[in-house]
This record gives C-alpha cells, sequence and structure tokens, in this order.
C-alpha cells in the first residue's frame, strides 16, 4: 500500500479509463491539504474513516461506504489513525456519474471489482480482462445508492466558530438563544443565517453534526456509552434512539472495520426530543389468526 498522498504519483498525467490504488494512511500524514485532480475520484474506507471537505460541506465516509468527488473539486482530507482506503481515479468521460459530491452505499460486488483493479499491476491494467473488469465496475458504480453524511457548511466566520467549537466541545449543546447572545444579535436573525448558509434549520443541522460525530466516535472503537457522554447525553437510551432516528441503525462500535449491519440509511429527518429519554411506545398486540365473523367479534366489530 502507498501513503495518503499518494508518494507523487499524479494520477492527471495517466489515460487509464480507471485506476485504483489501496492507501494506508501514516501517522505523520493524517491531513491531506486542499487540491483537486481533473480525474473524478472515488475514495473507498476499508478500515477507519475520512473526513473529506469540500466547499460548504464535510462528508463523512465510514467503512464500506465512499465519497464520489467529481473532477476539479477542490477538496481536503483527514482520515483516521490507521485507515485503509482505496482510492478509484475514473477518466470524466469514462462513465456518468452524479455532477456534486456524494456519499455511496458500496455493494459488496463493487467493492471487490475495486478491490481487484487495485491489485492490477502496470502491465495487466492494458490487457483485455482488466479492461472488461473496468466495463463491469462502470456498468455497477452508477447504481449505488446514495446516502445522507454530509455537514452542510460554509466560509462565513458564524458557521465556523459554530462547527469547531461543537466539534471540539460536542457536549455543549448551546441553544439557538445562547449562540445569538455569542454574536451579538438576534435568534430570528441567526436561524436566517444557519438557513442561508447550510440549507438547513439550526436544530436540524446541529442534529447532523452530532451523528457524524457520534459516527467518528463510534469507529475510533468508543462503546455506545462513552459515545452518548461525549456528546452530552445523560441518558444511552436517548443517544440510541437519536441515532436511529438519524441513520437506521443500531449505535456500536466499529472498530473491525465495518458498520454494523442494518437497514440502508435515511435522510435525517429533524429531531423531536433530542437529548431526551424517548417516551416509550406502547407495543402492538398479537392478534391470533380467527376466521373472519371471530375476528371482527375480537376487535369490537358487529358480527356479519
Amino acid at each position: 500500500m502507498i501513503g495518503l498522498r499518494l508518494d507523487g504519483y499524479d494520477p492527471d498525467l495517466h489515460h487509464d479509463a480507471a485506476v485504483a490504488f489501496c492507501i494506508r494512511a501514516r501517522d505523520d500524514e493524517l491531513f491531506s491539504p486542499r487540491h483537486q485532480h481533473r480525474k473524478g475520484q472515488l475514495i473507498l474506507a476499508l478500515h477507519g474513516a475520512i473526513t473529506c471537505e469540500v466547499e460548504n460541506a464535510m462528508w463523512m465516509v465510514p467503512p464500506q461506504y465512499a465519497v464520489w468527488l467529481p473532477g476539479s473539486l477542490p477538496h481536503s482530507n483527514h482520515v483516521t489513525a490507521g485507515a485503509e482506503l482505496c482510492f478509484l481515479f475514473i477518466e470524466p468521460a469514462a462513465v456518468v456519474m452524479p455532477e456534486r459530491c456524494c456519499t455511496l452505499k458500496i455493494s459488496p460486488l463493487c467493492r471487490e471489482l475495486i478491490l481487484s483493479l487495485a491489485r492490477r499491476t502496470d502491465p495487466e491494467r492494458a490487457q483485455m480482462p482488466t479492461q472488461r473488469l473496468i466495463q463491469v465496475l462502470f456498468d455497477e458504480l452508477p447504481q449505488q445508492p446514495q446516502e445522507q453524511l454530509q455537514l452542510p457548511v460554509s466560509g462565513h466566520p458564524k458557521i465556523r466558530q459554530m462547527v469547531e467549537t461543537m466539534a471540539q466541545e460536542p457536549a455543549r449543546w448551546n441553544t439557538l438563544g445562547q449562540w445569538a447572545s455569542v454574536f451579538a444579535m438576534s435568534e430570528r436573525n441567526l436561524a436566517r443565517l444557519v438557513v442561508k448558509e447550510t440549507g438547513l434549520s439550526f436544530r436540524r443541522w446541529r442534529h447532523q453534526l452530532q451523528l457524524i460525530l457520534a459516527l467518528q466516535a463510534l469507529i475510533a472503537g468508543r462503546n455506545v456509552q462513552q459515545t452518548a457522554q461525549m456528546l452530552g447525553y445523560d441518558s444511552t437510551t436517548a443517544f440510541i434512539t437519536m441515532f436511529k432516528k438519524g441513520l437506521g441503525a443500531d449505535a456500536r462500535p466499529v472498530s473491525d472495520g465495518r458498520v454494523t449491519a442494518s437497514p440502508q440509511l435515511k435522510r435525517p429527518a429533524p429531531p423531536q426530543s433530542v437529548g431526551r429519554p424517548a417516551r416509550r411506545e406502547t407495543a402492538r398486540r398479537q392478534v391470533p389468526y380467527r376466521p373472519a365473523a371471530r375476528r371482527r367479534a375480537a376487535v369490537g366489530f358487529p358480527s356479519a
């Protein structure tokens, strides 16, 4: 494996339709400063995680997911210690991919195709078996579902200050009113600024940041209780409820390099009671099967 900065390799100097490399992040290069490529780039997280920052957004990539960066899009990367990744560079006209940055849920087939391409030597890349592999990969890539694992940010100094403060002190849950006091402005004006700069309400935007911070902590090996405490939750149950509502997955450590098996990620919904224990729902009574007439009587309907 080569390092995060490709050890001097420039993908734009080569004209292969697709080329892949497996990357192991070294301790002295956990951050790759802002740069861009003519080629599109898919970054697949194999172990650990990577956070990509592009203009006005940060993208979180946990294991078995990937972030797609269209060609010529300036970006910077920050990885967790010991992270293992796969970089796939694609010629802009080779396959139709999303025009904007996005996170993709990578299927096992697509993952193995990328890893197989990464194992090919320079002489093998020009041979027909590799070209057929690339064609199958190009058939599969556009079919991968997009997921919502981004945090909208902006260059506005007030938004930046909130992001940095909340990331450094995740247990400090400043309300919109408290932030408005910090900035000496009204709540209404700050709320409008957040929507204008991020496209989300303050509450939903803060909730999305908490999800990303939670994923980072779980990937780093923290257990659920530690992660809940880090984020300022008095109740582990309330944290689990928030996590499942946002991601449709159980909150579990993923230090083995894999996200827990779970339903697909769903678009985060505005939290209804973040920080409070979830209201216990009454379980539905299971009614055994009965013939129609008896079943109507059992649930209070008049008999036919």
